[in-house]
């Protein structure tokens, strides 16, 4: 189902740029 390929995609970016920013300013968590 396309909403729910849509969704995954949006978690996955969601998660991407979480560890992202983790990895790049770990000192704002």
């Amino acid at each position: 189902m396309i909403v729910f390929d849509l969704a995954a995609v949006a978690l996955g970016l969601l998660a991407a740029g979480y560890l992202l920013v983790a990895l790049i300013a770990p000192e704002k968590f």
